[in-house]
């Protein structure tokens, strides 16, 4: 007798459940990182933002999308290619384009959709893709949708990279994160960029979390064709995604990237948020911003290369029960476990941001210095 589908989910949620790794989600009442957790009334600062410099309440931000509101209303109401664009897309395009030293940038309704629509678009029959084995989410599935085969290589080991890239003559594309989102740490930039420029290889960079770097230089891209994914959700506190490159990939992006032809554009409101924050970050005080965030962030982990720093802690249960016991002292620090992370490499994930006061940090430094010894954090 055939299973019905609601025994079929029982299930698969019964069998999360058994495994310890049941998730809901928290309702967070915030400015900033402070507010209440709505369930409890507890009043917490939160260490689990990925809003690096607090971008998400500056009031040039807010004020840029209330007159988006006002101009434009809600939503983009389509399709960009159904005439769903507004003339702030194309501006705040011009100026990632600037930004990230390219020919031009394409807007995606999400960091993930972006890389969906890149991956899928390049990744075509006949090319190899080779991923670093601890690439986000929205690179493995982009990967797994693209009709190219695909190849992993194991993470920081360059060695076999180049193994990968020479092996056979199919045109090949490298995609990497520049900033690793589970362990902050950081891509050798240069040192792959050399391998596309001597084999040809094209490069997918997702820069979603360097806000701190790497800043590859026009000198260290050159001679590669180069795709910069971006977000606009972090580090320029509002909502969507982009795609920085020449010409020839962005013509292909509005013509082939399904993740972007098949989906409203992003709403004015969101779009002109990003513009504003983006001229921030580009301006003396957001240099301000960043100085005051790696300042955050030594305090912490001194020479961290970026504001995501992992506490591993092995066990799962002594993830959880570090991030309970954190909690109950009114900081809010996720644990994270498989299958995020591997097994036995379960962590608390600090994020820090330049809305943190020092106080906050101090605070959190100290409840840090309270907890179980981490485990070397390589995996």
């Amino acid at each position: 007798m055939t299973t019905s589908w609601a025994d079929r989910l029982d299930n698969r949620l019964g069998t999360i459940r058994h495994e310890g790794r049941w998730r809901e989600y928290r309702d967070f009442d915030a400015w900033g990182p402070h507010g209440t957790l709505t369930a409890s009334g507890a009043q917490v600062v939160s260490f689990a933002s990925n809003d690096y410099l607090g971008l998400t309440v500056h009031p040039k931000v807010i004020a840029a999308a209330h007159a988006a509101l006002d101009r434009w209303g809600t939503g983009s109401g389509g399709a960009r290619l159904v005439t769903g664009a507004r003339p702030v897309h194309r501006e705040l395009e011009a100026e990632l384009a600037d930004w990230k030293d390219t020919q031009r940038a394409v807007l995606f309704p999400t960091g993930f959709a972006a890389n969906l629509g890149v991956l899928t678009a390049l990744g075509t029959a006949g090319v190899h893709v080779v991923s670093d084995s601890r690439n986000h989410a929205s690179i493995i599935d982009g990967t797994r949708l693209a009709k190219a085969n695909v190849s992993i290589w194991r993470h920081d080991d360059l060695d076999e990279l180049e193994r990968l890239v020479t092996t056979g003559d199919a045109p090949t594309l490298i995609v990497a994160d520049s900033v690793f989102s589970m362990d902050g740490d950081l891509l050798d930039v240069a040192a792959v960029a050399n391998l596309c420029r001597r084999t040809g290889a094209l490069l997918v960079l997702d820069e979603a979390h360097a806000v701190l770097g790497p800043h590859p230089t026009p000198a260290e891209l050159a001679g590669v064709e180069v795709v910069r994914v971006g977000t606009l959700s972090k580090t320029l506190g509002s909502l969507g995604g982009f795609v920085a490159c020449s010409h020839r990939v962005a013509d292909l992006l509005v013509n082939v990237a399904r993740s972007g032809i098949f989906t409203t554009a992003p709403s004015p409101a969101d779009t002109a948020a990003a513009l504003a924050a983006l001229r921030i970050v580009r301006s003396e005080e957001g240099h301000e911003l960043t100085t005051t965030l790696r300042s955050h962030v030594d305090h912490i982990r001194p020479g961290h290369p970026s504001p995501i720093i992992p506490i591993v802690l092995g066990d799962e249960q002594r993830a959880l029960d570090a991030t309970t016991g954190l909690l109950e002292q009114g900081l809010l620090v996720p644990a994270i476990r498989p299958p995020t992370v591997a097994p036995g490499t379960s962590r608390l994930r600090v994020t820090l941001s330049a809305a943190h006061r020092d106080e906050d940090v101090e605070r959190l430094a100290m409840a840090l210095a309270d907890l179980p010894t981490p485990v070397p954090a390589r995996w």
